[in-house]
């Protein structure tokens, strides 16, 4: 059995343990300052170079992948949003692909029924997914709270909605439980199912680790090991104004180990699968309208080719043809 994720696990324990001494020997300014400016310069460097580069990369022809009936005869019903051959087609299912992972929602697992194939539909990945992405999404937004004074009105009424269950005292956010359960079910599906394990790397589980360690900290700030917030916001108050500090009676060191987490997953995103999230909009199997029925692409580097013409042919070999019997267009 693949055990690549041991060594994730163990990368991301010792990294937690290497914040957390170091916020305790006092290092805050390391790990509460320095790393969270070099992990968003890395990330805002890597992001665009690699769009960038993805941008550059030449498509002489329509490659999309499509799922249902391209547009031909007027007779025959086409599939507009699966196979579109217009723009607005392409927009509207680049749109249901972003927001409700909709190739996903349709995955199907292949199974062997004594000397049948059988497909199944398989549900619980997308539910995992979307579970997961807009659990995240939620809790990145809700804590741009920390960042800005006065806090924007839709940040408040989105903290409404994620606690409306009221469980105890603070209470419970539903994203943050949610954003739990979804990384560990994906990571878990990663360990347990033979298949997915067999093709995972530690690179593949290292974000998830990270994802976990980030919610799991969070989650020991909020209800367990109370930190002051007061000063959680002076101090992320004071990076995004670039006038950075260190509160004076310092913050909890497991801030610092959150910090450091949330630092190191963003500054890993540009060289990481998790640069899907910019990717799916430069992907030509998904933003390329498949009119290639309607259109003649050509390859624009081939070189010019001189063209040795059938007349041409006939008129350099025509004697020699009729001697032969054979006939020619034009006598």
């Amino acid at each position: 059995m693949n055990v690549s994720y041991l060594y994730s696990l163990l990368a991301v324990i010792v990294l937690g343990l290497i914040a957390y001494a170091g916020a305790v020997v006092g290092l805050e300014a390391l790990f509460g300052i320095v790393i969270p400016y070099l992990a968003v310069l890395v990330f805002f460097v890597g992001f665009v170079n690699k769009v960038l580069d993805w941008a550059k990369a030449p498509v002489p022809f329509r490659i999309t992948t499509t799922c249902g009936q391209q547009k031909t005869l007027d007779w025959i019903k086409p599939s507009p949003i699966d196979n579109p051959t217009t723009t607005v087609g392409v927009i509207i299912r680049m749109l249901l692909e972003i927001l409700l992972f909709r190739s996903l929602f349709r995955n199907t697992r292949v199974e062997f029924k004594g000397e049948k194939i059988s497909y199944k539909w398989v549900l619980w990945l997308w539910l995992f997914a979307i579970m997961f992405h807009y659990s995240f999404f939620v809790v990145v937004i809700r804590h741009l709270r920390f960042f800005v004074e006065p806090v924007p009105f839709f940040i408040s009424a989105l903290e409404t909605v994620d606690g409306m269950l009221q469980i105890g005292l603070p209470g419970l956010f539903i994203s943050g439980a949610t954003l739990l359960g979804g990384a560990t079910l994906l990571l878990l599906r990663r360990i347990l199912l033979p298949k997915i394990n067999y093709i995972s790397r530690a690179a593949d589980y290292f974000p998830l680790f990270l994802i976990i360690g980030i919610a799991l900290t969070g989650i020991l700030m909020r209800y367990f090991i109370k930190v002051d917030v007061v000063k959680v916001k002076e101090l992320t108050m004071g990076l995004a104004s670039f006038h950075p500090g260190i509160p004076e009676d310092g913050v909890s060191a497991l801030f610092y180990v959150h910090l450091f987490f949330v630092s190191l997953l963003v500054a890993y995103i540009p060289f990481s699968k998790l640069m899907h999230m910019g990717g799916i909009f430069l992907s030509p199997t998904r933003n390329l309208a498949n009119n290639n029925r309607m259109k003649r692409h050509i390859n624009p580097w081939n070189p010019k080719v001189k063209i040795h013409t059938y007349e041409e042919y006939e008129e350099d070999f025509r004697e020699k043809m009729k001697e032969a019997d054979i006939p020619v267009e034009k006598e």
